[in-house]
């Protein structure tokens, strides 16, 4: 078993706070768990713990931080040991957000905050959002786009063979997808730490930016669950920036949309695909096999190439 078990949550800035908190309630479909003065924590109707976003005012956009949870108290003293030894930047200690326990926080090479963590808070729905079904953290509500669960998320990086090598040491994932491009640079890497296809994304940055943000995106239980969410982001002047359509890489059906502050989020549904082989070879993509475009579906817009957050001149 990893040291890692999964994608815990996300950390977005937004410069528009109360319009991006209003989307991510009423638009997007998430709860709010808990709120300070500073950030709002909020969760999908199926994830388990506390919260999966975490939305924190700021002067520009972006992610501030990614956190994973270990599989263990022991996997997550072992991890540290492995990260401090590893070269890359250590931040150290710190108490952990509300909903979990102190994390180990340390920086890839471009800028990128990560932690990881053990003690949880499971969270418990009160009487307005307990299920039906005891097996479910929360009740399905249906507003807005209504997603299940925190996906992936998909960061930017010069040097994306660097940016591998940091997850392969410190986190412990494994490559499922890639792009080689003709000149022999690694055009993206898709990571995973457990049987899902991929919990991030790394793709090359074409804006002469650091620690710039892609997009985050979360899960739905089926391809109409989309398809209804863009006709709710059409009614709520939501900027649709591309899809719906299919991935050729990772074959995910999906939605990209812009919330207010510009950060770009993206609903998603990869069915029943996992990657269950224990011996799982990378599917290697070509330049040329790229440029046909996505797997069906228009052409990918140009901004899906360019934008980033937080923008740059």
């Amino acid at each position: 078993m990893n040291d890692i078990a999964h994608l815990g949550h996300v950390e977005l800035y937004t410069n528009q706070f109360d319009a991006s908190l209003d989307f991510f309630t009423r638009v997007y479909g998430l709860t709010l768990t808990e709120q300070d003065a500073t950030s709002a924590y909020l969760r999908a109707f199926d994830d388990y713990e506390h919260h999966s976003l975490k939305l924190t005012r700021h002067h520009t956009t972006g992610v501030a931080h990614i956190a994973y949870r270990a599989s263990s108290e022991a996997a997550f003293l072992s991890r540290v040991a492995k990260i401090e030894a590893s070269g890359y930047e250590v931040i150290g200690w710190v108490d952990g957000d509300p909903g979990h326990g102190r994390a180990f926080r340390f920086k890839d090479p471009f800028e990128h905050v990560f932690e990881i963590y053990w003690e949880t808070q499971r969270y418990h729905a009160p009487d307005t959002e307990k299920p039906a079904l005891k097996n479910i953290a929360q009740r399905y509500h249906g507003r807005g786009a209504a997603p299940r669960r925190l996906d992936h998320l998909n960061l930017l990086a010069t040097n994306v063979e660097e940016f591998r090598r940091f997850m392969e040491t410190c986190l412990g994932s494994r490559v499922t997808e890639m792009i080689q491009l003709d000149n022999g640079r690694i055009g993206g890497c898709w990571f995973t730490v457990n049987n899902k296809t991929y919990d991030l994304a790394c793709t090359e940055e074409h804006g002469a930016g650091t620690g710039r943000f892609h997009h985050l995106t979360y899960a739905t239980d089926q391809r109409e669950d989309i398809l209804r969410a863009a006709d709710i982001f059409l009614e709520n002047g939501v900027h649709i920036e591309t899809g719906p359509h299919k991935h050729a890489i990772q074959g995910t059906f999906f939605l990209y949309i812009w919330e207010p502050a510009g950060n770009r989020i993206e609903l998603a549904n990869s069915g029943a695909r996992l990657i269950l082989a224990p011996d799982w070879e990378p599917v290697v993509w070509t330049e040329s096999e790229r440029k046909k475009g996505q797997a069906w579906g228009l052409k990918t817009i140009e901004t899906f190439h360019t934008h980033g957050t937080p923008p740059v001149e």
